[in-house]
């Protein structure tokens, strides 16, 4: 990597993005006799808005999984912010700054709105259990602050009048929402969303593109996500990188994969050799 890979560059919109922040070296993730990921490279930059596309089993979720430090692959290398990751368990990946949503919603039913989004501070509580459960001096104080953090959350988000339901009772849209709320109050420099839009209807899938952008520009948190909207995507993205099978078929801005012949293949369901 030279020094003008770091160097930041304007978009054709006018947004300013930055050097590079996670670089993945010729990533390779097998299962046993299968491989999910064969020698794929690419990196995300700082401020940017990065999506993973690709036909259903293409691999997007494990890169993903690798990222977040649920998978390590077998070969190829993971750097972030200039120097290279080691193998990580995905709550030392989260104290690096980066914090995730999941295709499948992973939230507490039986806990309100408020507390599932208060358990993405955890990481970054240093009281003990005996100090919390007893809820004095520091620890008191401690939780105090994380809330006031929270709070701006949940007003950013607009579920002010959500903060006492429990999440069982929210619709799935909601849902969606609170689980963002989650991964933002844990303060990532780097957003990993997983299908943020998969069963919306137009009406939620607008409201939820207006946060991610909002998320973008107001927190300057980089975002890489996975997302089967097309349309979504293209409006989204500042680069894309497509995968098929487990491999890197296309990389680049919105209109340069449109036009892509190899990816255009792969949504039309063209014949691999």
């Amino acid at each position: 990597m030279t020094t003008a890979d770091f160097e930041p560059y304007t978009t054709a919109d006018g947004r300013r993005i930055g050097g590079v922040m996670m670089d993945l070296r010729n990533i390779t993730l097998r299962f046993g006799g299968v491989t999910a990921i064969k020698d794929i490279s690419f990196d995300i930059r700082e401020g940017e808005i990065r999506a993973i596309i690709g036909p259903n089993g293409a691999g997007k979720s494990s890169m993903l999984n690798v990222i977040s430090g649920f998978y390590v692959p077998q070969e190829g290398e993971v750097w972030f912010r200039g120097k290279r990751r080691p193998a990580l368990r995905p709550y030392q990946v989260a104290r690096l700054g980066i914090a995730r949503t999941f295709q499948n919603i992973a939230l507490f039913d039986g806990m309100t709105v408020l507390d599932n989004i208060m358990t993405g501070r955890l990481t970054m509580m240093k009281s003990g259990l005996v100090s919390q459960a007893l809820w004095w001096g520091p620890a008191q104080r401690e939780e105090i602050e994380h809330r006031e953090k929270v709070e701006r959350i949940i007003d950013f988000l607009e579920i002010q009048n959500l903060r006492k339901t429990p999440v069982g009772r929210l619709p799935y849209g909601l849902k969606k929402r609170v689980e963002l709320a989650r991964a933002l109050a844990a303060e990532p420099s780097l957003l990993l969303l997983d299908e943020p839009m998969a069963g919306m209807n137009v009406e939620e899938k607008e409201d939820m593109s207006r946060f991610i952008l909002d998320v973008n520009d107001e927190f300057g948190t980089t975002i890489a996500l996975i997302e089967h909207d097309m349309g979504v995507v293209m409006d989204l993205s500042d680069r894309v990188v497509v995968m098929d099978y487990g491999r890197k078929i296309g990389d680049g801005t919105p209109s340069e994969v449109r036009n892509n012949q190899a990816v255009i293949d792969a949504y039309l369901g063209v014949a691999h050799d």
